[in-house]
């Protein structure tokens, strides 16, 4: 007897739809066809022991199974249960008149429950596609994959809901989850706020305008100085994220197995803070099974580079590209992928091997060789494409204990909203691509609009020209000094990028002095 179910293969965030063929013949061996890895293959031993558990037999018969597609490869345990229920189907254990309104996936236990899979969400969304009536998940995904409406979704405890399920045995309802609003209620809760840090308005400053103008930021100064305390506020002062962001980064993080159980959609912008010993793979992605790297899952956020120095310098030099296009590719000979990766790159540093270098409270044992080898670790390249460099010095402890708390998030959070509000009517008359807007915010105009929407006035000209000539800038950091001083202006309510708007921006590329080894010794 010849059954069909459906599921999906995942690559990357394109989702495949996968009949699943099972031909049940005599004679006793198991024939898998279809391009399984490894965990597909060993499905077998994981039904047989499932349906023994549950008080089913496999057939003692001549089973051969098709993924078809046959030319893509299929990976994972996800294919267990539609493999599960399928076989029961051929050997005539289960009706076979809804199998093919239902798109299904999940792992089997030995035991017959149903384990949770990666990328439910984009499956779901492939199963309303493809016009299924529904889609079959283990409970753990079900609120992952409610999210798309106009599909119904189950959630399946066990190999026995399902096949009580399809027998029509029993009454099963339909997840529902009222997505916008537990997206809207859990926007503004966070855990860590800007009235905790005192002093250091400069530098509150500086990350207020990358917040507003989407800009890449590093800080530099000395231990405990408060660079990982800010930097890790920074997502509380960034505008909500839109329910399209939203699902985009909850596609993301469903493929690469990152969703907490209950978790509808991603409410808040992701924060990724990776250690300074992680790989290149890690970082971009990629790997045997295709996953997102850091940089995708800080799509639509921020990803936190602290002591930068101490990352090896060919991991950091990966960074490059994908801060410039806000894609990554992942080519290899077995695949080709595609992951978004537009996210706010936020590092942070001391300014010596010591810590101390211009601190005037301590005294630094560097000398301007090894102040300068340190500095070398980050190369001028990827200096150039971080927009904003924030010097930091440590906050005495008697102005510590006397000052009153910081300005509070919300607050700053409604000016950088409003700075963005003014770039997004600002860029609402500019050519679509694929049905969607290009340009979100200052820091991701081409060269083309800089002319059209930062060009400074004479005064300001000859005051760009001359930092030019002073600190040997590259045409890159010409660029980046006009996004800033566009967001500068935005924050102010400008219509015009003015002389003190381009001063404001110069002031934040301080690492492009060539005597930054010399200061202070």
């Amino acid at each position: 007897m010849l059954v069909k179910t459906y599921c999906a293969a995942v690559n990357g965030l394109d989702v495949t739809t996968v009949m699943v063929e099972v031909s049940l013949t005599r004679g006793v061996m198991f024939h898998l066809t279809g391009l399984a890895d490894a965990a597909v293959k060993e499905s077998h031993d994981r039904i047989a022991a499932a349906l023994l558990n549950i008080g089913y037999k496999f057939p003692v018969a001549d089973v051969t199974v098709n993924l078809a597609p046959a030319d893509i490869k299929k990976e994972g345990s996800s294919f267990d249960l539609p493999l599960a229920i399928a076989i029961l189907a051929a050997n005539e254990k289960i009706k076979t008149d809804r199998l093919s309104e239902y798109m299904l996936v999940g792992e089997l236990g030995l035991d017959g429950q149903l384990q949770p899979v990666r990328g439910a969400l984009p499956i779901a969304i492939r199963a309303r596609a493809e016009k299924f009536k529904g889609l079959i998940v283990p409970k753990q995904n079900v609120r992952e994959a409610a999210v798309v409406n106009n599909l119904n979704v189950y959630g399946m405890e066990n190999l026995l809901d399902v096949i009580s399920f399809l027998n029509g045995v029993g009454e099963y309802a339909p997840e529902e989850v009222d997505a916008r609003k537990e997206f809207y209620d859990h926007q503004y809760n966070f855990d860590l706020d800007f009235s905790d840090v005192r002093g250091q308005e400069s530098v509150k400053r500086a990350l207020e305008v990358a917040a507003a103008g989407g800009h890449n930021l590093i800080m530099i100064g000395p231990p405990g100085s408060g660079k990982s305390m800010m930097a890790k506020r920074l997502p509380s002062i960034l505008p909500p994220l839109s329910l399209a962001e939203s699902l985009e980064t909850t596609q993301i993080y469903s493929i690469a197995g990152k969703m907490s159980q209950n978790t509808s959609l991603i409410s808040q912008r992701p924060f990724r803070s990776p250690h300074h010993t992680i790989s290149q793979v890690a970082l971009v992605g990629g790997g045997n099974n295709p996953q997102p790297g850091e940089i995708s899952l800080a799509h639509n956020g921020v990803l936190f580079a602290d002591e930068l120095p101490e990352f090896n310098k060919s991991t950091l030099e990966v960074l490059r590209q994908p801060l410039e296009d806000r894609k990554i590719c992942i080519s290899r000979a077995k695949y080709n992928v595609e992951y978004p990766c537009s996210f706010m790159f936020v590092a942070s540093m001391n300014p010596c091997p010591c810590g101390y270098y211009g601190d005037p409270t301590h005294h630094c044992a560097c000398t301007p060789g090894q102040i300068q080898r340190y500095m070398n670790k980050i190369s001028g390249p990827l200096l150039d494409r971080i927009d904003i460099h924030c010097e930091i010095q440590a906050v005495p402890f008697k102005q510590l204990s006397e000052m009153q708390p910081g300005e509070p998030s919300a607050t700053i959070r409604e000016r950088v909203i409003k700075a963005r509000q003014i770039q997004t009517e600002r860029f609402s008359s500019l050519p679509k691509q694929g049905g969607q807007r290009r340009v979100h915010c200052n820091a991701q105009m081409t060269e083309r609009m800089l002319h059209q929407f930062a060009e400074p006035d004479a005064a300001s000209m000859d005051m760009l020209r001359m930092a030019m000539e002073k600190l040997k800038l590259s045409a890159r950091a010409y660029s980046r000094i006009l996004k800033v001083a566009r967001t500068i202006a935005d924050l102010e309510g400008s219509e015009n990028v003015q002389s003190h708007h381009i001063a404001e921006a110069i002031g934040y590329r301080n690492l492009d002095r060539g005597d930054w080894a010399e200061r202070g010794t």
